[in-house]
């Protein structure tokens, strides 16, 4: 007999903040490293979204990264990535960009459009110290290798990373196997309709509202509100009034120290400066 679920609670809300980035990005910082420990193993969570040209199309030039993993969902837009390495990645409405910046990558990313809307998210996501120097590497997901599931309600669920378990189904998204085990998923919730998704007890768990409102054990939020969910193994979102649209984020955590400096993420000061000469002196890919 399986024992029965216990839907995790709201432990903390979180405010996204109004900042730019990259040659002047407007951007909804949703959280950053820093806002504490049970956000293990995510560092920061952006949203962009805007129907202004002038709000984007600055874009990310060429700058560098070490250390972590960058992951970017586009909603809506046109996005080119471009590195080091040669490669090249458009990102178009629903795809996905998955990158490992491990010892060092430097790369740009270009809005592709001069008018209409650029909506969607970047994550970062920490290595394991015993992977932060492996080579480079980035996996570009178009949006129909991403599967949907419809679930009862006429719940959907886009499930980018890890697999979902839910009402007897389970679906795998295209990204597996890694040290942190991320769960990564964009949840549709019609009004009253409730998703149920089990998570081990120690992973750290996140949801962010970017549609609508949701009810998480009682406790509402609305479109631009986060929350960090604690003591259970199971999220447990039901929409409410219209309906409302999350992000679901969790992962195991690392529980080593963090050392962040810009766009370099390591567990010492040291790494830092070294990056930092690494970089300057040309050999930070190498």
């Amino acid at each position: 007999m399986t024992a029965a679920l216990t839907p995790r609670r709201i432990g903390r809300r979180l405010q996204g903040r109004p900042t730019s980035d990259g040659a002047g990005v407007k951007l909804n910082r949703v959280f950053a490293h820093g806002q504490g420990s049970e956000l293990d193993p995510f560092l920061m969570l952006d949203e962009f979204s805007s129907y202004e040209a002038t709000d984007y199309l600055a874009g990310f030039p060429s700058h560098p990264h070490r250390g972590f993993e960058t992951v970017t969902y586009m909603l809506d837009g046109h996005m080119l990535h471009e590195d080091h390495l040669g490669n090249r990645g458009d990102l178009k409405s629903g795809d996905v960009q998955w990158m490992t910046a491990g010892r060092g990558i430097i790369h740009s990313e270009m809005p592709q459009q001069r008018a209409g809307r650029m909506r969607g998210f970047q994550l970062w996501i920490n290595l394991p110290a015993a992977e932060k120097m492996k080579p480079a590497s980035y996996r570009d997901i178009p949006a129909a290798e991403i599967p949907i599931a419809t679930l009862p309600g006429h719940v959907a669920v886009k499930v980018i990373a890890g697999e979902l378990e839910s009402d007897g189904m389970a679906v795998a998204g295209p990204i597996q196997g890694l040290s942190t085990a991320p769960l990564y998923m964009d949840v549709s919730l019609p009004a009253r309709a409730t998703f149920t998704q089990p998570l081990p007890a120690a992973h750290a768990a996140f949801v962010y509202v970017f549609e609508g409102r949701v009810d998480i054990g009682g406790a509402g939020l609305e479109k631009g509100q986060g929350a960090v969910l604690v003591d259970g193994d199971a999220c447990v979102i039901t929409g409410a009034g219209d309906g409302g649209r999350v992000l679901v984020l969790a992962g195991k955590p690392l529980g080593e120290p963090v050392v962040q400096y810009g766009p370099f993420v390591m567990n010492t000061a040291a790494e830092i400066q070294q990056a930092l000469q690494d970089y300057q002196a040309g050999r930070l890919t190498a």
